[in-house]
């Protein structure tokens, strides 16, 4: 009995040992290597970036009142088209007259008193000059004809004063254009104090107009004077517009630990599409190289190895910081090239290959080992059975080949 139980225990563990040289030694398919290729050929090459931004006219200047009254009149309204010089406004005049009227009637009185003191005056001279009166007498005498002279002096120019303040209590544009805003109606008080109270804003040319956008502090260092924008607005979704950098201003804004540059991109209007106030979504192109000879950027990256060469194969390698490689039947042959710029998806090459050379840019490895399905393997009763985490990543893993594989690694 004990020669027989001996008997069976071997002939299982030749079973078993039979079962796992099979399972280890499963049915490899052919491994395939493809190639992919891309033309080294004439391109443009740009690098840009994105930012939001306010539109607003080139010019636009705020009307107010240097004088405090009740507007009396308004001779404009939103969208009216003005002349510069051309009445919008009026305030009520009737306490500036009275005060134009009260400096007149002081420089009046002032100039009856020098003409008194200057006759006195006049008289105390000939007087001293006979030795009739005393020189404190003389002196006096011409100290009252130059005060007088000087409050005559200052009547004037109070008068000047009040005739100014009348003046402005009629309000002119000071431009050619287009009022956006008014602030103020027909018989509201307006009281100038310290600020100037705002009445209108008028935009000199609604055609001209200029986009204010706010660059990252990472992205300013790219953006010049002079390079060619494109942007978008929400109320014409399916329109591009142009602009140009016009000014990149040096003064930063903090906001939430952001700091941002103002960055002014001029924008031609013709059609009065772009309107104050709308945000654009604005990108500035860095830099543009056009007709140029460019290759994608991966091509760059390839180098032939043995886990892609066949034995038959032959590399023909070449000196150089940068190369491409091109496949001809079983030879690859490295090409040293000068780069340019980069976008990190075109690279412009300087020199060293000619346009329409196809190049090797990546390469893909068909087929693998295969082994026996994972349920028929979970299902044989001579192998051990895995605890219940381990069955569950496995069956949730990748099958065929790579699950064959990676169930035969642990084994090795």
């Amino acid at each position: 009995m004990n020669k027989n139980k001996k008997l069976w225990i071997i002939a299982l563990v030749l079973v078993i040992i039979a079962v796992a040289i099979w399972l280890l030694s499963g049915k490899k398919k052919k491994e395939e290597v493809s190639f992919e290729t891309d033309k080294v050929e004439m391109s443009s090459i740009h690098t840009s970036i994105t930012a939001t931004g306010t539109i607003e006219p080139v010019t636009s200047v705020t009307v107010g009142t240097q004088v405090s009254g009740i507007v009396s009149k308004l001779y404009v309204d939103y969208n009216s088209v003005v002349k510069k010089g051309q009445v919008i406004a009026e305030l009520d005049k009737t306490n500036l007259t009275s005060e134009l009227n009260t400096a007149r009637a002081n420089l009046a009185s002032a100039q009856s008193s020098l003409s008194y003191q200057q006759a006195n005056f006049n008289r105390f001279k000939t007087l001293y000059d006979k030795g009739l009166v005393s020189a404190d007498d003389f002196e006096n005498a011409r100290l009252s004809y130059q005060q007088s002279n000087q409050q005559v002096v200052q009547a004037r120019e109070n008068v000047k004063k009040a005739q100014t303040n009348l003046s402005y209590a009629t309000i002119t544009s000071p431009i050619d254009g287009v009022v956006l805003s008014k602030s103020v109606e027909e018989g509201q008080t307006v009281a100038s104090s310290f600020n100037t109270p705002e009445l209108f804003v008028i935009a000199k040319d609604l055609t001209d107009m200029r986009v204010i956008a706010d660059i990252d502090e990472a992205d300013i260092g790219g953006v010049k004077e002079g390079q060619r924008v494109t942007f978008t607005v929400d109320a014409f979704p399916d329109d591009t517009f142009h602009g140009t950098v016009q000014q990149v201003r040096q003064e930063a804004t903090t906001e939430s630990n952001v700091v941002t540059y103002e960055v002014v991109i001029s924008a031609r209007n013709n059609d009065l599409k772009l309107k104050p106030g709308l945000t654009a979504n604005v990108t500035i192109f860095t830099m543009e190289k056009n007709n140029v000879l460019t290759v994608p950027s991966k091509a760059l990256r390839f180098t032939p190895n043995e886990a892609i060469m066949a034995k038959d194969q032959i590399i023909k390698d070449c000196p150089g910081d940068h190369k491409l490689w091109t496949k001809e039947g079983n030879t690859f042959t490295a090409h040293a090239v000068e780069t340019g710029t980069t976008n990190g998806v075109l690279t412009e090459i300087v020199s060293g290959i000619s346009a329409g050379t196809v190049v090797l840019t990546d390469f893909k490895i068909s087929g693998g080992m295969t082994g026996m399905p994972q349920d028929q393997q979970t299902s044989n009763p001579f192998m051990p059975r895995p605890g219940g985490n381990r069955k569950n990543n496995a069956s949730n893993g990748s099958n065929g080949s790579n699950a064959g594989s990676g169930n035969n690694a642990p084994r090795k």
